[in-house]
């Protein structure tokens, strides 16, 4: 196997080096294709096995362990993962529920297709949150609007989507022959995309179409709210014959980012640099006196819906960071308990 085909480079090639240090034995680099509790498949040099985690991996939750697009240091002859190397990107989320704990969608990915319907799922407030889950990744975004048959006021919608992104946009209808041709063009040989979007906004058909074949099944959406149900169940690396790698991922039914706070300026530029004219530096936009931001919704000139979703993503990606700094101080403070220095006193 041309591990070259799946992106390894010289930079992985010295992460390995890294990962093999006070290591015994061989080992050798592979590259996540699918990912579950106890073991993940790799593709490598030798071709394809099946792996399993070991060692610190095996106790370890979360970003710790491999995920789908990792590359891995493994025992050839064990199948025993032992690291997993230096990410250049990772795309993460809050995992699901009340914990405040990390979940890896996808590893190494270049592009991150943000896929919305133009049917009744349409909803630019959730598109913004899409776009700060690719600026935390470190991914190149791309917008894709899917269902444009099935969309009768569409220049108005591309106009809406204009005014929130700089991002590429890219309008298709997947169940048309050849639509997906478009997408080729955003991704090189050796790169890795990932497709991300709700439930039911069609990533399964355009990943088949992609393939080339029937891989993912598909089910019409409700009626009501054209929403779908998660026909992927798990993430999935494939390598296509134009040359570049595809994460196909489950749809969201909810989307908190895994958030380190500076992204949420980078999507609102517009609003932060607005903001930076406010009399107050703390200002929070809800009536200050001389506030820039609310003088220019007042004005016609900002969204009072875009600003609104400004402020709550800033509270969570706050929220989030305080959570996790007294997680950590909860953990060196049990670490120096147990200290056994201090056991002498």
């Amino acid at each position: 196997m041309e591990l070259s085909l799946y992106g390894w480079d010289n930079e992985y090639a010295c992460a390995l080096d890294r990962a093999c240090a006070g290591q015994a034995g061989q080992l050798e680099a592979g590259r996540v294709t699918a990912s579950s509790r106890g073991w993940a498949r790799v593709v490598w040099a030798g071709g394809e096995l099946d792996a399993v985690l070991c060692g610190a991996l095996l106790e370890s939750a979360g970003a710790a362990r491999p995920a789908t697009g990792d590359w891995v240091a493994f025992e050839p002859d064990t199948g025993r993962i032992r690291a997993v190397l230096d990410r250049r990107s990772c795309v993460s989320r809050k995992r699901a529920g009340k914990a405040n704990a990390e979940q890896v969608v996808a590893a190494n990915v270049d592009v991150l297709f943000l896929v919305m319907g133009l049917d009744g799922d349409f909803n630019p407030r959730r598109l913004e949150r899409y776009l700060l889950l690719a600026a935390e990744s470190r991914a190149e975004p791309v917008v894709v609007l899917n269902k444009s048959d099935l969309c009768a006021d569409l220049m108005s919608r591309l106009h809406e989507i204009d005014r929130l992104t700089s991002a590429p946009v890219v309008v298709m209808s997947a169940v048309a022959t050849g639509a997906v041709e478009q997408l080729h063009r955003y991704v090189e040989p050796g790169h890795t995309a990932a497709l991300v979007g709700m439930s039911g906004t069609g990533k399964s058909t355009i990943a088949n179409a992609l393939l080339g074949g029937l891989l993912q099944a598909t089910f019409e959406v409700r009626a009501a709210d054209s929403r779908g149900r998660h026909t992927t169940t798990s993430r999935e690396l494939f390598l296509l014959r134009q040359g570049w790698l595809l994460v196909d991922t489950p749809g969201m039914r909810e989307l908190e980012v895994w958030s380190e706070g500076g992204p949420v300026e980078v999507v609102f530029e517009d609003i932060a640099k607005l903001a930076s004219s406010c009399r107050f530096s703390d200002c929070s936009h809800r009536g200050e006196p001389d506030c820039a931001v609310s003088a220019a919704v007042e004005a016609g000139r900002l969204d009072a819906e875009r600003v609104a979703n400004y402020l709550k993503l800033s509270r969570e990606s706050t929220a989030q960071q305080a959570k996790r700094r007294d997680k950590l101080l909860c953990k060196a403070q049990n670490r120096m308990y147990r200290s056994p220095l201090r056991s002498k006193w």
